[in-house]
């Protein structure tokens, strides 16, 4: 009897446990992705200034448009008052196309902001990686002005769409491009001035699969730092400047999408990863 009340009042004990490393690492999890919200925030602060831009000039155009067309009509000249009129429409046309992509631009930055992963939906590759490279090269010339990559990107247009969570995904791109663009800030810190860093973005499909390659030229890794580059916690770089997290993360979120991640890295020359996802991944997650 005693027995019992002692191994009931252990299994008691190990679930309370189990509990709160479950919450701890919940919230862990947040914890990186809101450092990833916040390398994205300036990046989305340029992109969405582009259509506000567009927004602002063709509003204050049409205003114009609108005293030019009440002159007209004052004029009794009704053949130019329409001719102003298709204008002014035309302008409309865009002020609302651009309203609409700031208002994408808002809600990418709430769904990768949020703790549980979105809804799958087919979703345009390429114009994904080339947004998310975007993102994550303003976002760090936002807090570094020095900071300067030539980006080369190779887009396979037979790559098409794919149904995934598409903030999920870009999450780990992010990180990838992020992780790529300090590789070579690094070693532009300590090569000689005629070394020019190199981030380059491909996408290929290979039959039943789809590969997004991000490589850097950067100062690359030892075997014994790759073969640890996944694990939880384990991170290269200074203290307070990364959690350790990051890759983790992004190898959970391409395995829940039936794919996988890989790397290859030589020490002094750079390295590349590689996600691999099947075309068909409706079957997983």
């Amino acid at each position: 009897r005693i027995l019992e009340e002692r191994v009931s009042h252990r299994t008691a004990q190990l679930k309370k446990s189990i509990d709160e490393l479950k919450n701890a690492q919940s919230q862990l999890v947040q914890s990186e992705k809101m450092a990833s919200l916040g390398e994205l925030t300036a990046g989305i602060a340029h992109e969405i200034q582009n259509p506000l831009n567009f927004v602002n000039n063709f509003s204050e155009v049409s205003g114009e448009l609108l005293e030019e067309m009440r002159e007209e009509l004052d004029k009794g000249d009704i053949e130019e008052a329409k001719a102003i009129s298709v204008d002014i429409q035309q302008n409309l046309d865009k002020i609302n196309q651009h309203g609409k992509r700031a208002d994408a631009i808002v809600k990418a930055m709430l769904q990768h902001s949020r703790i549980s992963g979105g809804n799958r939906a087919m979703t345009d590759i390429n114009a994904l990686a080339d947004e998310y490279l975007r993102l994550a090269y303003h976002g760090l010339r936002a807090k570094d002005k020095s900071f300067n990559a030539t980006m080369k990107t190779h887009y396979d247009p037979s790559v098409g769409q794919i149904q995934l969570v598409a903030q999920e995904l870009g999450r780990v791109l992010l990180n990838l491009i992020n992780n790529a663009f300090y590789a070579v800030t690094e070693q532009k810190n300590v090569s000689k001035s005629e070394y020019e860093p190199l981030v380059q973005i491909s996408t290929q499909r290979l039959g039943k699969w789809v590969e997004i390659k991000v490589k850097d030229n950067g100062k690359g890794m030892p075997a014994s730092v790759k073969e640890k580059i996944f694990l939880p916690f384990f991170t290269t770089k200074p203290t307070g400047q990364g959690t350790g997290l990051g890759l983790s993360i992004s190898y959970d979120i391409v395995k829940a999408h039936g794919g996988e991640i890989l790397v290859e890295s030589t020490e002094g020359e750079g390295t590349e990863f590689c996600i691999r996802l099947p075309i068909d991944t409706q079957n997983y997650g």
